[in-house]
């Protein structure tokens, strides 16, 4: 069997974002009738799928050379090396704390899919990146279709258990087990079709379709989409004009994605027993001493997977996170967060790629008050999304076919 990654690889990922679909299949049943049932609770054997395809990509890396070969070389192992040190003194210090071990190992789900985040960086170094991007790219626009389809049925006749949408159905969740992952896989594809030329219809869709959702963080991180494809489209001499009202458009945009009109929720004011309510409680109750701020507090205490488990403030610490940052200050500490805030840094710094700039603002973003690491697919598009953005090179190195010739790198667009 030959492998070929640029023809491989993009199915291969539209196989694992499509996992999507059935993964959640009876909550979004149970939804259509009218009831809520706990996230928890979905069918294993679904749930199961996306971890054998993330599997399955895991040893398609291992079986074709190239990325095998990228994989172990150069600077990935060391860098593997050392985060997988400080994660295991996190995971000591947790059974330290007398936590089960099941506890530091929730911690760790922010790594289940960094595979995928190799695989992109190799991808990048080999100029192949952008390629396998467009690729999936133009797969991608029939698992938007599908979820457009639903989501406009829903908004129109779905009951409200989420809220109230636009259109005065039921805020629209599609194949997802709720609103706010729908709106944030949707957030996700319009960055991908931001990054491939040509896809602006597509773009714009994916755009509609977060903003319907009526979830804060898809409409924002949508908004700074368009704002840097806008950015992108101005002359150089003219994109000063973008900079200044970009505050007040900030503000604006925070207070509309708050309002009950958009959100279709009583309860859309973050600051009035929100989300910013809960990060004060967390700091007064949790953070006691300079080695709490550091090193954290016990490493997968804000995982949503152990109040699911042991139920809400099972453990001394536990808390309901919800912001990748508090996820990880409170796992990890204010080094690990600013080791993660440093890599984002890192991207837009090293990368050539012309789109880094609003792939590391779009994870930064959605990070504020979602863990993005957490749900499925936006965090394995994500991942990959952002290792191809670090690996890019201004002179990729040229891929070697298995039968020891070279490829010239391409370039999709």
């Amino acid at each position: 069997m030959v492998l070929r990654l640029e023809k491989d690889l993009p199915l291969l990922l539209f196989g694992l974002v499509c996992t999507s679909t059935v993964a959640s299949l009876p909550q979004v049943q149970s939804a259509w009738a009218g009831i809520k049932e706990v996230y928890g609770e979905q069918e294993m054997g679904l749930r199961l799928l996306r971890e054998a395809m993330l599997a399955l990509l895991v040893c398609y890396a291992w079986a074709e050379p190239r990325l095998r070969n990228g994989i172990f070389s150069g600077p990935i192992p060391a860098f593997l090396s050392l985060i997988a040190a400080y994660v295991l003194c996190e995971i000591g210090y947790a059974v330290y704390l007398d936590l089960p071990l099941i506890v530091p190992m929730t911690g760790l789900r922010i790594f289940e899919y960094l595979p995928l985040a190799l695989i992109g960086f190799v991808c990048g170094r080999r100029g192949v990146a952008d390629w396998v991007i467009g690729r999936f790219a133009h797969y991608l626009r029939y698992y938007l279709l599908l979820q457009a389809g639903l989501a406009l049925a829903q908004a129109l006749w779905a009951p409200p258990l989420f809220g109230v949408s636009m259109l005065g159905g039921g805020r629209p969740f599609g194949t997802f087990v709720s609103p706010n992952l729908f709106g944030a896989a949707m957030a996700t594809c319009a960055l991908v079709f931001a990054v491939v030329p040509g896809m602006r219809r597509w773009l714009g869709l994916s755009v509609l379709l977060a903003l319907l959702s009526g979830s804060r963080t898809a409409f924002l991180s949508g908004l700074l989409v368009v704002f840097f494809r806008v950015y992108a489209a101005l002359r150089p001499r003219d994109r000063w004009a973008l900079w200044m009202p970009a505050p007040m458009l900030a503000v604006g945009a925070l207070i509309l994605a708050s309002s009950p009109l958009l959100s279709g929720r009583d309860d859309a004011d973050p600051t009035e027993d929100g989300r910013i309510a809960l990060w004060q409680r967390v700091f007064a109750n949790h953070v006691h001493d300079a080695a709490d701020l550091l090193f954290g507090w016990g490493l997968g205490l804000s995982s949503n997977t152990v109040n699911l488990l042991f139920g809400a403030e099972h453990f001394p610490g536990q808390f309901d996170s919800d912001s990748l940052y508090l996820f990880l200050l409170n796992g990890y500490g204010l080094i690990g967060l600013l080791a993660y805030l440093g890599l984002l840094w890192a991207t837009t710094r090293t990368s050539a790629h012309p789109g880094k700039g609003l792939v590391a603002a779009f994870i930064f973003v959605a990070g504020l008050t979602f863990n993005l690491w957490e749900y499925f697919p936006q965090n394995a598009v994500l991942m990959f999304l952002w290792g191809a953005m670090l690996g890019h090179s201004r002179h990729p190195v040229a891929l070697a076919q298995p039968n020891g010739q070279p490829q010239p790198a391409r370039f999709y667009g």
